[in-house]
């Protein structure tokens, strides 16, 4: 039996998912948790990754491995490969003045026809436009610019302060179209754009920037470990929502609706999209194309904070529900708990609206949050769709997506047909997919499972209520 590996190095904890090349089938898996905070040493994602590993069992039996990781966050080097400071995640908001700077400095259209998207206080270039004007003595140290994944790619394959070989840093398209300076349609870094972030002439200093690899590319470690042999295919990774595209097999026409803390929306196409209202960021996938993507802040604790107001469990959350009529006889949640992103209300709260003598019970107020949620997600594909972009199916995942009521209701809510693959470490299972492609040279066909596939029953009373609901904020 070959076996590949996929990890996903996100934002909490790093998860390591051993498959069988041939089925895809997973084996064995590994888990180690990542440090609180906005900014962290990236060593400590070292250090989680060697423990997930070995949780894992260990990869001496692995063929390939491959890296996925949270987007856009700042990992800055020294010529001697050393981290000059921690990294800024991209949860990390203090360059949204940095951002808001640049757009007035390039415009938002040509950010959008440049990079695919126009720059906000989670990208990278918005990240080093701040690290320029906060910490200039830091800002003048840097030799090289790295993303998470291309960093831990970097370090496993034997690299670091000890063997500082910077032309050696690989990344991937999806990723790197996270930066703000880079485009995907063209495949090249916008170094003007990088220089006007860092202040400073770069073209003459040498900067080093990844290598932007294929998706069926690989390179391998070049200096054994003891968790990575000499030898060891490594795949060029992915910025997380690519990889968990490609865990899920999504294909052109495939819509993703990614239910966790957060809230995300992409769709996988052969098009490139440039919204230069900001709304929709115009990412690359893990597999050649493009991945138009939103995100809300507002998601799964939507569900949580009603559920507990009601004095239940999920359980009888949803049944409560699903016991209520679609549209909750008029009453709708506008579920801005903690602002928005998408719509742009960082200082709007929730709203309840529509509330009677007959609308006002706990069935109609379960079912009012999760239609919220869904609507609100539902605007976000709507966005996505207005640039051209064909979707033919919507999957949906993500920890609430399991609750019965949340992919019943969608059914109502989303003119697409709605399935709910089966739960699973979707990003580290895009990865292993990633290893796998590249170890043989072709995309693999494992199967997804599904644990449901609602009825299509779209009822365009919910969204209309929501419209009108929203109209009013």
């Amino acid at each position: 039996m070959t076996l590949v590996a996929g990890v996903d190095s996100s934002t909490q904890s790093c998860k390591v998912v051993i498959r069988d090349l041939d089925t895809g089938a997973v084996v064995r898996t590994g888990r180690a948790p990542h440090p609180d905070g906005t900014e962290v040493d990236p060593e400590a994602w070292w250090i989680a990754l060697r423990s997930a590993v070995a949780d894992a069992g260990g990869l001496d039996d692995v063929a390939a491995v491959s890296v996925g990781g949270q987007q856009h966050g700042m990992v800055v080097l020294d010529d001697g490969g050393r981290v000059i400071r921690p990294a800024l995640l991209w949860n990390d908001t203090r360059s949204a003045r940095a951002a808001l700077d640049l757009i007035d400095e390039v415009g938002a259209e040509a950010f959008a026809q440049r990079t695919g998207s126009v720059p906000v206080a989670s990208f990278t270039l918005t990240k080093l436009r701040w690290l320029s004007d906060a910490e200039p003595e830091n800002a003048a140290l840097v030799a090289a610019v790295a993303l998470p994944h291309d960093w831990l790619t970097w370090r496993l394959r034997g690299f670091g302060p000890q063997n500082p070989l910077l032309d050696e840093l690989v990344t991937d398209r999806s990723d790197a179209s996270g930066t703000s300076y880079f485009n995907a349609v063209t495949n090249t870094y916008d170094r003007e754009l990088l220089a006007r972030a860092l202040r400073r002439d770069i073209e003459n200093s040498g900067l080093v920037l990844p290598t932007v690899l294929e998706p069926a590319e690989h390179r391998r470690v070049e200096v054994a470990s003891p968790e990575f042999p000499k030898g060891l295919v490594v795949g060029a990774g992915a910025g997380d929502n690519a990889a968990a595209a490609l865990g899920l097999d999504a294909r052109a026409g495939d819509a993703v609706v990614s239910i966790g803390t957060s809230g995300t929306v992409f769709a996988v196409t052969d098009t490139p999209t440039h919204d230069e209202s900001g709304t929709v960021a115009g990412f690359a996938d893990a597999a050649g194309g493009f991945l138009p993507l939103i995100a809300t802040l507002n998601a799964a604790r939507i569900l949580d904070s009603t559920a507990a107001l009601l004095g239940v469990d999920h359980t009888e959350f949803a049944r409560l529900a699903l016991s209520a009529e679609p549209g909750a006889e008029g009453l709708v949640l506008l579920p801005y708990f903690e602002g928005e992103r998408t719509p742009n209300l960082p200082d709007a709260t929730g709203s309840l609206l529509g509330l009677t003598l007959a609308s006002a019970t706990r069935p109609n107020l379960a079912r009012a949050a999760i239609e919220g949620l869904l609507c609100g997600l539902a605007d976000g594909l709507d966005a996505v769709l207005a640039h051209g972009v064909v979707a033919r199916r919507l999957l949906l995942i993500g920890g609430a997506a399991q609750n019965p009521a949340v992919g019943a209701i969608a059914a109502l809510v989303f003119e697409l047909p709605v399935v709910v693959p089966e739960p699973a470490e979707y990003v580290a299972a895009g990865a292993a997919r990633q290893a796998a492609w590249a170890l043989t040279g072709t995309r693999p066909d494992w199967p997804v499972e599904l644990s449901a596939e609602p009825v299509a029953d779209y009822r365009p009373i919910i969204r209309s209520q929501y419209r009108t609901a929203a109209s009013t904020v």
